[in-house]
């Protein structure tokens, strides 16, 4: 009887030292996971939405397969650790939910849905999100993943205050019936099969503020110890959840007895177990069931913790009865399982790896390959293949002895970028288009090279796909392994990103950077494209690889004043063959929590021509958490000093026209609390203090006084974009000098209106806009500011931050005036 051969594919996207390995008490813990045959799928709507703890619980005591379906990937929300917004935060924001899935042992899951920023009710939200299609992105999941339970993180109902939070229930719930019904979403049927869970619960909760739970709902004690892996469920949930860095989610650790709550909303309510009515055991699969449970049995009762390879032949027989036993959801999910462990209990260690970080189309890329059999299994490498390239071996591995083999890969300009697959074509609204049903779910960028090994184990064919990762030691951190990208020859950029027209400044010049990540040569041209124009230039017969041509254009503005529009770099290289043309530039994202991040996209120039006066030159910017507004605040033609705890004390402040402080500046800055004296004093010479919204959250608590008044910060927020706005004090400097303010200057703005307003202010303070969400009571907090001394001090929750840098000129216009007060 031939060998079976099946592919088990090593996913560790670890940024240290290659992750194949565990404690052989862990092992242990794998071993007794294989007798447990059940499954939960938790849903909610954004990263740090999730339970850790209850995750962790599940998957580590209870050992269910846990997943985490997150409709969004978190691009709407606020960054704390950079100025990366959209897409680019939606991309940190899926690396750090993976980091806290490798750390609480449960999956990671997304729909195409897009988080386009806070919404109070689930009407918004499916104004804006495809309630059908992110409907059957939930239906699909649970017919892919097929859990036994259902949990929601929020209500149906709206205490979870987000109308995503609500929205996510909804459709969780709606999933719940849906994917059992043959009629519904018809499409998937080819690939998967209708699935009715046991159950739909609400994890019901007591946090900001609200207390949703009850003794008499049903409950279970997550807040154990696992003696195998040394730590209670707090504290690997803390672990877990601390990873949400860019949202501030660091979290203690805790010990000691904790409860969760549930209430059913579908299918038999729970009245003992979580899993009541549920076979876990292995009598679901039918045919071996019993066979294969008492191996296991055995398995466990024999593993030898200081020899984990004497298990190794047992759990290949163990493997081969589970290829006799049909090819089920869970025969092929345990046989997985099985492997890994055959993996682990040996030693043995795979690892396919570059000393290059990309590889560049039309060049090569060198792959080296590693096996070792650290614990001397009976084992033979039978071949390893690296893009399509099969070497066949045929070596025993020898007990802890290096083996390794090098393919030098021709990387062909037919071979696709790496890409984040959501990504690839252009997003609705509220929903990113994925044409391929089955990448549906996948959390993250498919690898570009696989290398495939196949091993027999104990006269068993295994066959490990390892990806391929760029690897590099660094003097302070030591080894360091990231994802390897295949890329472009050349990728092209420009700057600046905008360019402002005004009156006295019709003619800009931009710049186009063509970088060559290979030695091009031929008639190299490049140029600009947009409305009413286009430039191209000249360049060399030839670019050498690593260097970098720069082209200048001049662009004289021929639009309508308001008009916004966009230029478009591209270069192109002729040869007597063929015409090559470079589209896209390459964006990285570096953090140390994370794997590096890198995506490409068409670089452009936002164009806008605008009615703007400016008062004033000399602007001085605190930076907070992360903001573009610096920038813009100098293609509207003022000078910016960057001030920081360092600078601030030895400027002389009073030189400064302005001086606004970046978004989240008090809750990232402490040390701002030791400038106070000196920031109030600038104010009441004369000077014009600006703060931009500060949270009152967990995101960072303000322990600096702000203003030379009282006023508190609230979390009121205007969410709809388009909401009225009016002005109070129409007769207001703010509203007349140096640019009039009209309603019109509220028209084309972004995601939302206004954050975190103030609230109980004292009486100098004046109000000046009023706003309200539809349905809502006006809210005044938006912006006020007070005279203080000679100067003037404001505190404003409008988000500059995102109205900037979308170039809406309503936003510079009053973003001026503001900076204009005192003068």
């Amino acid at each position: 009887m031939k060998n079976r051969i099946v592919s088990c594919i090593l996913l560790f996207f670890s940024m240290g030292a290659m992750a194949q390995y565990s404690t052989a008490s862990q092992i242990v813990q794998r071993i007794q996971k294989l007798k447990v045959l059940g499954s939960v799928l938790y849903v909610a709507a954004h990263p740090d939405d999730e339970n850790t703890r209850l995750i962790t619980y599940l998957a580590n005591d209870r050992l269910y397969r846990t997943g985490y379906l997150s409709l969004t990937r978190g691009d709407g929300g606020q960054n704390l650790i950079g100025d990366e917004q959209g897409i680019e935060l939606g991309l940190i924001r899926t690396q750090e939910l993976l980091a806290a899935r490798r750390i609480d042992g449960g999956e990671q899951f997304f729909s195409r849905a897009y988080d386009f920023g806070f919404s109070k009710n689930p009407e918004e939200t499916f104004h804006k999100w495809s309630r059908e299609k992110v409907l059957s992105d939930v239906v699909w999941m649970i017919r892919k993943f097929q859990p036994d339970v259902i949990i929601t993180r929020f209500p149906v109902t709206g205490e979870g205050g987000h109308g995503h939070h609500t929205a996510s229930a909804i459709l969780a719930n709606e999933a719940f019936k849906a994917a059992a019904d043959p009629n519904q979403f018809k499409e998937q049927l080819q690939y998967v099969k209708p699935w009715q869970a046991k159950r739909i619960l609400w994890n019901t909760f007591n946090f900001g503020g609200t207390n949703t739970t009850d003794p008499s709902q049903f409950n279970i004690n997550v807040g154990g110890y696992n003696s195998l892996l040394g730590k209670s469920y707090g504290e690997i949930a803390a672990e877990s959840r601390s990873q949400h860095k860019s949202q501030g989610f660091g979290s203690a650790a805790t010990r000691g007895d904790s409860y969760e709550y549930f209430r059913t909303t579908g299918g038999e309510a729970p009245k003992k177990d979580l899993f009541d009515g549920v076979d876990i055991s292995w009598n679901r699969v039918g045919k071996n069931g019993q066979a294969i449970e008492k191996m296991i049995a055995a398995i466990e009762s024999k593993f030898d913790i200081t020899a984990p390879e004497k298990s190794v032949a047992e759990l290949v027989a163990l493997y081969k009865l589970l290829g006799k036993s049909g090819n089920g959801y869970w025969i092929e999910k345990k046989k997985a399982e099985v492997q890994q462990l055959i993996a682990l209990c040996s030693g043995l260690f795979i690892d396919a790896y570059s000393n290059q970080a990309f590889a560049v189309q039309t060049e090569s890329v060198t792959i080296n390959t590693v096996l070792n059999n650290r614990l001397g299994a009976d084992a033979t490498v039978k071949s390893i293949t690296v893009a399509g390239a099969a070497n066949n071996i045929n070596k025993p591995l020898e007990k802890n002895k290096n083996v390794s083999f090098d393919t030098k890969v021709e990387v062909s300009l037919q071979k696709e970028i790496t890409q984040p697959y959501w990504l690839n074509d252009k997003k609705e609204e509220g929903l990113f288009y994925v044409a391929d049903q089955q990448m549906i779910g996948v959390p993250d960028v498919a690898p570009a090279y696989l290398a495939t090994f196949t091993i027999n184990i104990d006269g068993e064919d295994f066959v490990f796909e390892q990806p391929v990762r760029y690897k590099y030691t660094d003097p302070v951190k030591g080894e360091i392994y990231q994802p390897l990208i295949v890329i472009p020859p050349a990728t092209i950029t420009a700057s600046p990103n905008l360019v402002v027209f005004r009156a006295d400044h019709k003619q800009q010049r931009v710049q186009t950077q063509l970088h060559a990540f290979s030695n091009i040569s031929g008639n190299i041209t490049a140029g600009l494209t947009g409305i009413d124009y286009s430039g191209v230039q000249n360049g060399t017969q030839s670019l050498d690889k690593g260097k970098t041509a720069f082209y200048n254009f001049d662009v004289t503005e021929k639009h309508e004043p308001e008009e916004i529009y966009t230029l478009t770099p591209y270069a192109n290289k002729k040869t007597d063959k063929d015409t090559v043309g470079y589209h896209l530039a390459l964006r990285s994202i570096d953090y140390d929590h994370i794997p590096a991040v890198r995506y490409f996209y068409p670089d452009f120039i936002t164009a806008l021509n605008i009615n703007l006066k400016t008062v004033g030159k000399k602007i001085g910017y605190i930076p907070g958490a992360g903001d573009k507004v610096a920038v813009i605040l100098e293609r509207m033609g003022y000078e910016v000093t960057i001030l920081d705890k360092t600078t601030l004390p030895v400027s002389n402040l009073s030189s400064f026209d302005a001086i606004l402080t970046g978004v989240r500046a008090y809750n990232t800055n402490e040390w701002m609390n030791e400038f106070y004296d000196e920031l109030m004093n600038y104010v009441k010479e004369g000077g014009n203090l600006i703060v931009q919204y500060n949270t009152s959250n967990n995101l960072g608590t303000v322990k600096s006084k702000i203003g030379p008044y009282d006023f508190n910060i609230t979390r009121n927020r205007i969410t709809d974009e388009q909401a009225k706005v009016s002005m109070i004090d129409p007769a207001h400097k703010v509203f007349n000098y140096p640019n009039k303010i009209t309603g019109k200057d509220f028209e084309h703005w972004v995601q939302e209106r206004s954050i975190y307003h103030a609230g109980g202010w004292d009486n100098h303070f004046k109000p000046l806009l009023s706003m309200a969400d539809p349905g809502e009571r006006a809210d005044e907090g938006s912006l006020i500011t007070a005279t203080y001394g000679k100067g003037t001090f404001t505190y404003t929750g409008l988000v500059f931050f995102r109205e900037l840098p979308a170039a809406v000129p309503g936003a510079m216009r009053l973003l001026a005036n503001l900076i204009a007060l005192g003068k």
